[in-house]
């Protein structure tokens, strides 16, 4: 009988410690599971974080050519040493059809240039100088602060200004507001806000609408290629303005 309840007891030791052993086995378990998870959702936040802050800079987020501004207030968009063929847009901020176009192809206009296959320049200029308030006032007030935009973050800006487009005869571009979207796509004050309250860039204001003028640009958006005015067809159709670009540079 001692031998027997000696028998027992080492059977009930072992089943205790084979339990035990398959209880730590799922602590384990769980615990790679639980830490995986919070891996994930790391990732997943540290995701959804860099996709808020690129959508607050700019809606395009694929690659970019360098920016410059020339001494006229165009801004160019060209990998080095390409010099052509040269896409150029004559834009107003306050324009429907332009925010339409920006909408339709302004991320194939910037993959043309990040891929070297064609130099733009962007001309925006007052085309409602003429034009009643608040119409002129806005057009007025959201070029001015374009032209403040330092190059590295101009095209975020430009995007952004379409972007907040009012319709054409209601109050908007208000200065505030200029240095606020300002703020959220990364372009520090380094006075910024000064330029935009003060319409600082009255004359380059004034020698973008010359060049508008010179090259006979009628309307906006009015987009040329290497000199040539492009229809409409083309310039609001990512395929249309691929082909042209491509066909030019044959």
């Amino acid at each position: 009988m001692g031998r027997n309840r000696r028998d027992s007891a080492r059977k009930r030791m072992a089943e205790l410690r084979a339990r035990e052993a398959a209880r730590a086995h799922r602590r384990r378990a769980l615990a790679t599971v639980l830490g995986a998870l919070v891996v994930i959702a790391v990732t997943i936040l540290a995701v959804v974080l860099l996709r808020g802050g690129e959508n607050s800079r700019s809606g395009y987020r694929g690659s970019l050519a360098p920016l410059t501004r020339q001494a006229d207030g165009s801004v160019v968009m060209a990998r080095p040493g390409v010099s052509g063929p040269v896409l150029e847009i004559y834009e107003d901020f306050q324009c429907p059809a332009c925010k339409s176009m920006e909408e339709a192809t302004g991320k194939t206009v910037k993959e043309l240039a990040a891929a070297g296959e064609a130099k733009v320049v962007y001309r925006p200029f007052w085309l409602f100088r003429n034009s009643p308030e608040p119409t002129r006032g806005n057009s007025l007030r959201a070029l001015n602060a374009s032209l403040c935009a330092p190059a590295d973050t101009w095209i975020a800006y430009h995007d952004r200004l379409f972007a907040e487009q009012g319709p054409e005869n209601s109050p908007g571009f208000r200065d505030e507001d200029l240095i606020s979207w300002a703020r959220q796509v990364g372009i520090g004050d380094g006075g910024f806000a000064s330029c935009v309250t003060g319409v600082r860039k009255s004359a380059q204001i004034d020698q973008a609408d010359a060049a508008a003028t010179k090259a006979g640009v009628q309307s906006t958006p009015w987009v040329t290629l290497n000199g040539r005015r492009l229809d409409q067809k083309t310039v609001f159709t990512p395929d249309g303005l691929r082909r042209a670009v491509r066909e030019v540079a044959r």
